[in-house]
């Protein structure tokens, strides 16, 4: 009897040890299983939902994200307010393409995307800022495994900190915060719809094929409707002031030029956006990269020159004297609330 009880308490003990070890995984044990599920995985595809607050205006997005090993992306942002604003970022064998289907155009980027940049939305670059910071703090809740590391923002220093949580049980990503130096969250991507993907193919990563299936969600825009109704000017301008201001008209609507002088002259030019028909796509090759701007749109940073669009309108920021990431915040800058 006496040897019975003991055989049942050592097991007992050794059953509370096996489950104390369990639960208190390492930073670098939790680490070794997120690259490991990475790795396993074919494929993967999630929703999330991403809001920013960098701007006036709290701004949210819908994000969709395939992902094909190796190197294979497809990432559609959907402003909730604007149903014709989708953007879809793909990587495939040919390089890295920015579509907007509302335009039926698309740029093309010699660029080492995602890679060079912190991306709150794919698994791997968040493993990736993980393994690269080597003063990650490393927590866990009831559900979750916690980390908190440094980004890599190249366009953006005043997003230094972010927060990643994951799943303790299927290792997959919960959350994203990111915070600028004041440790503010004004970055939140919340993911769902998490799941393995063996399916995906090269084709699902094709140029020709994601625009056709977006513009039949979408149709592409009509000109008549894309005119630049006010002027919006920048509120950050690094001490520089409007000189002057020049207003002309185009085949596709009107166009505004504004110089700006002073410690960095820069140059901003708005105009209706040049809507292409269905079967004349526009395919623009830049030797530059895509960069998020703080409202989520993305634009197409090369040879000190920022296009984007938003709204109907094209964006053109030029300076030589601006580097890129003060390219970013003046563009980042211009909202509807920036009125003059």
């Amino acid at each position: 009897m006496k040897r019975r009880f003991l055989i049942l308490l050592f097991a007992s003990l050794f059953a509370m040890l096996a489950l104390s070890a369990c639960g208190q995984q390492s930073k670098e044990d939790v680490l070794k299983k997120l690259e490991q599920k990475a790795s396993d995985m074919a494929g993967y595809k999630t929703d999330a939902n991403m809001k920013m607050r960098t701007g006036k205006e709290e701004q949210q997005y819908h994000i969709q994200v395939w992902h094909k090993k190796d190197d294979f992306y497809r990432v559609k942002l959907q402003n909730d307010q604007d149903e014709k604003g989708s953007q879809i970022i793909l990587k495939n064998g040919s390089g890295v393409y920015v579509l907007t289907p509302a335009l039926n155009k698309s740029f093309k980027f010699q660029s080492d995307w995602p890679q060079n940049t912190s991306q709150p939305y794919l698994y791997a670059s968040l493993i990736k800022d993980i393994k690269a910071d080597s003063e990650a703090e490393f927590n866990t809740t009831e559900n979750h495994y916690v980390f908190k590391t440094k980004t890599n923002y190249q366009n953006n220093k005043t997003l230094p900190y972010q927060e990643i949580y994951f799943d303790k049980k299927s290792y997959q990503p919960v959350m994203v915060k990111v915070f600028d130096q004041d440790m503010n969250a004004l970055v939140e991507v919340q993911f769902s719809n998490f799941s393995k993907d063996d399916s995906l193919k090269k084709e699902d990563f094709d140029v020709d094929k994601n625009m056709a299936m977006a513009t039949a969600e979408v149709p592409v825009a009509n000109m008549e409707e894309n005119q630049v109704s006010e002027v919006l000017y920048p509120e950050e301008t690094y001490g520089a002031e409007l000189a002057d201001e020049q207003e002309m008209s185009t085949e596709d609507g009107n166009r505004v030029i504004m110089n700006y002088t002073g410690e960095k002259n820069f140059t901003l030019i708005q105009e209706t956006a040049d809507v292409q028909a269905a079967s004349a796509q526009t395919s623009v090759h830049v030797n530059g990269d895509p960069v998020q701007l703080s409202d989520g749109v993305i634009g197409a940073l090369a040879d000190q020159h920022l296009e984007w669009t938003q709204n109907g309108t094209t964006f053109h920021l030029a300076s030589d004297q601006l580097t890129e990431e003060e390219m970013v915040s003046v563009a980042s800058s211009i909202n509807n609330h920036a009125v003059k």
